[in-house]
């Protein structure tokens, strides 16, 4: 079957988007598929769309749904899709809802959001990641937390830099930030951060394999974003075996699950400095958030999500 994966992101980027975009067109190589990754969707010849985001690739679901009124189309929805465009652009984004066949999620919380007229289409695929190919040593110098993510608001890039300032001085804790800026004003701040703020150091943007080498040496990862639809990075410290404090919001929570006990409130980097403490300083409770993130393991490996995309393809061609 020929296929076009429609992602907004572009050819070199880096972001999640991209990375979700190219995992899923390899699984489906696998189930012997030809895909085709586009940026937009410019009418050609295709059996099956898949289109990651509604709001961002509304003209590419349109364009595809002009071309063949009956072709399958999968819609598989972002984290702003959920958190933002369906309350600022309802009509653009639940249109491209309507279109679409299936509805893909990326967390078991979306459910919760989505007007009921949609829940008959919609299936979650959890974003799965590959282990790590050599064991994990952190580092024993420093105690390092690692935070992956570009630095952009929805983010809130700088909560755990802040939470270290309310940590004594004589801890190790250190902060080791992998991400893109998204404008020269948040490139400034990060700089001015590490100048203030020796204990937090910006790599900035980097390829996946150095992600994956901070995942050998760092201690734990913290997400601190204000909205996620399910982020790839989760899913790659749990596979990693790494262990995870993370912001309480649903994209978080319908992967962790909601008794996960490594939760801090959006943006306060108080609780977060007082979790941060306790795992430097109890050992049992950095093993407990280990145990529970690997218990999450099997429902996100790479056969788990490849078995659940060949599923919604046999549903979507099946009409």
């Amino acid at each position: 079957m020929k296929i076009t994966l429609i992602t907004p992101a572009k050819k070199h980027s880096k972001n999640g988007n991209r990375t979700s975009a190219l995992r899923w067109a390899k699984f489906l190589r696998e189930l012997g598929h030809h895909v085709s990754v586009e940026s937009l969707y410019t009418r050609v010849n295709t059996d099956l769309m898949i289109a990651l985001h509604a709001w961002r690739s509304a003209d590419s679901i349109t364009s595809y749904r002009s071309q063949y009124p009956n072709g399958p189309l999968i819609v598989a929805l972002g984290g702003t899709d959920i958190n933002t465009y369906l309350k600022t652009n309802p009509v653009v984004t639940m249109r491209s809802m309507d279109l679409a066949d299936i509805l893909i999620g990326l967390h078991d919380l979306i459910k919760d959001v989505l007007p009921p007229r949609f829940h008959n289409k919609l299936h979650i695929i959890k974003q799965s990641a590959s282990p790590l190919l050599t064991p994990r040593s952190p580092a024993k110098r420093f105690f390092d937390i690692c935070v992956v993510g570009h630095l952009r608001e929805e983010k809130d890039p700088f909560c755990a830099s802040r939470a270290l300032r309310h940590i004594r001085h004589e801890s190790k804790l250190r902060i080791i930030h992998l991400g893109k800026a998204h404008s020269q004003n948040w490139a400034n701040k990060a700089t001015s951060e590490m100048v203030s703020n020796p204990r937090y150091i910006w790599k900035g943007e980097v390829a996946k394999w150095q992600v994956r080498r901070e995942f050998i040496k760092t201690h734990l990862m913290v997400i601190s974003s204000r909205q996620e639809g399910g982020a790839n990075v989760v899913s790659e410290a749990i596979v990693a075996g790494v262990p995870i404090i993370a912001s309480h919001i649903p994209g978080n929570i319908g992967i962790l699950g909601s008794d996960y006990p490594g939760y801090f409130p959006v943006g306060n980097s108080r609780a977060l400095a007082t979790l941060l403490h306790r795992a430097e300083s109890d050992p049992r409770f950095l093993e407990l958030l280990g145990s529970r993130c690997h218990e999450i393991r099997p429902s996100i490996m790479p056969k788990t999500e490849a078995d659940n995309w060949e599923r919604v393809i046999k549903l979507a061609t099946k009409k």
